[in-house]
């Protein structure tokens, strides 16, 4: 008989934006005449660069020539690729990464989840609360996650370490010492960053006490203040206990093209069970041979051209224009009453909804009454319950539209 991995069963619902997406095509499907703003899933919309376009038709075009074509590529990603990721993304910060410890992939998201594989199902893990749903979701799927009480909406052996207003989304230690925590800045969903100060806090925490940081910074990118971190291994120690997890996709607008990378510092210790050190990039390199077949190379060769000095102008046009999005939701809320964060250092905005109403209902109020999409805030954990995140992904137009809806709404 063949039986399931039943940790499976253990998810709660459907994904998040599978749900938003099934109730925005309903109400599509009753209302066929209504524009539809949508500001929640945080997909692109402006076009890909032309730097980027040109170097990806030459590498299709080399791919058409019997002395240019290429196979299978590195699984780790090919060398062009990863020397000007370790020269523009770290060296030019004062920070020593080699190629050899930066992996191509098609995805952070991906790489978030499939890190799980080389860790121990027994791993004690610890979420920020809220956060992005994949961290919780794919440690469900590998049964590190306990039984789900609905009651409180969380998992029994999940350590959630809330991030919200009351301690100015600054994440405190929790009682319990993790052996995994996931780490997100600047931070999805609420927009909010770490000072170099706090975040050099939960590297000494880390190496005191042996624990993986997994860092999520997809969103290095939309930083415009000092003294925030753009990378963790700005934080002296951090490559002893961190790992740290980048996207093409918000940088140069690759989510439908793919391309992402993670870095492992050789100096990154694990351990078996009876305490012997392992090197972790050694694990991962394996794990990928095995399992992944690479990145294609023209997509790689438009990752490139995003480092070249045309390339760096025209990705950071793109950012300047989501920020500026940012700039007229964040003030656009404000002016109708909201209390809101983020939208300075990130392309998200998370508001305080008004008092009575879940962010579900919320939800529902701003699709029904002035056909406006956002995120509501409990999709990303118990502590995002009163809260509701808006994306800066949209057009410039739609972003005004949407926020002259809002203030207009009653």
């Amino acid at each position: 008989m063949i039986t399931i991995n039943e940790n499976f069963l253990n998810l709660q619902n459907n994904y998040l934006f599978s749900t938003i997406a099934k109730k925005v095509d309903d109400f599509k499907l009753k209302n066929p005449e209504k524009k539809i703003i949508k500001l929640g899933i945080g997909d692109v919309t402006r076009p890909i660069a032309p730097v980027v376009l040109e170097a990806m038709h030459k590498a299709i075009d080399e791919q058409g020539n019997l002395e240019t074509f290429r196979g299978y590529g590195p699984e780790q990603g090919y060398e062009f690729l990863r020397e000007k990721i370790a020269e523009f993304d770290y060296a030019r910060r004062g920070v020593k990464i080699s190629p050899d410890e930066i992996f191509v992939s098609d995805g952070a998201k991906c790489d978030c989840g499939n890190i799980g594989d080389i860790l121990g199902t027994d791993n004690v893990v610890a979420i920020t609360d809220p956060v992005y749903p994949v961290y919780l979701d794919t440690n469900v799927m590998s049964g590190r996650s306990g039984n789900y009480n609905n009651k409180t909406g969380k998992y029994e052996k999940i350590i959630y370490i809330p991030v919200t207003a009351e301690n100015n989304f600054i994440p405190e230690f929790p009682k319990e010492i993790p052996d995994m925590i996931y780490l997100c800045f600047p931070n999805n969903p609420t927009g909010t960053t770490l000072s170099k100060e706090e975040l050099k806090k939960w590297v000494d925490y880390a190496r005191k006490n042996k624990i993986l940081i997994l860092f999520d910074s997809a969103y290095e990118i939309f930083i415009s203040e000092e003294n925030v971190p753009h990378t963790i291994y700005e934080i002296d120690g951090a490559k002893e206990v961190a790992i740290e997890f980048r996207s093409f996709s918000k940088t140069a607008g690759f989510t439908g093209l793919r391309c992402a990378y993670t870095v492992i510092p050789k100096e990154l210790k694990v351990y078996t069970k009876q305490g012997k050190e392992v090197n972790l990039i050694s694990l991962w390199d394996r794990r990928q041979g095995t399992k992944f077949n690479g990145v294609s190379y023209p997509v790689q060769r438009g990752a490139e051209a995003i480092y070249s000095e045309e390339g760096q102008k025209q990705i950071k046009e793109n950012i300047l224009y989501y920020m500026n999005n940012a700039k007229i939701i964040k003030e656009g809320l404000q002016e109708a009453g909201y209390t809101v964060y983020g939208g300075k250092n990130a392309p998200y905005i998370w508001l305080k909804i008004p008092s009575g109403l879940t962010s579900w209902e919320f939800f529902d109020k701003l699709l029904n009454e002035v056909n406006v999409v956002g995120t509501p805030g409990v999709g990303f954990g118990p502590s995002g319950e009163g809260y509701f995140r808006l994306t800066a992904f949209g057009t410039k137009e739609n972003t005004i539209e949407a926020i002259e809806r809002i203030k207009n709404m009653k």
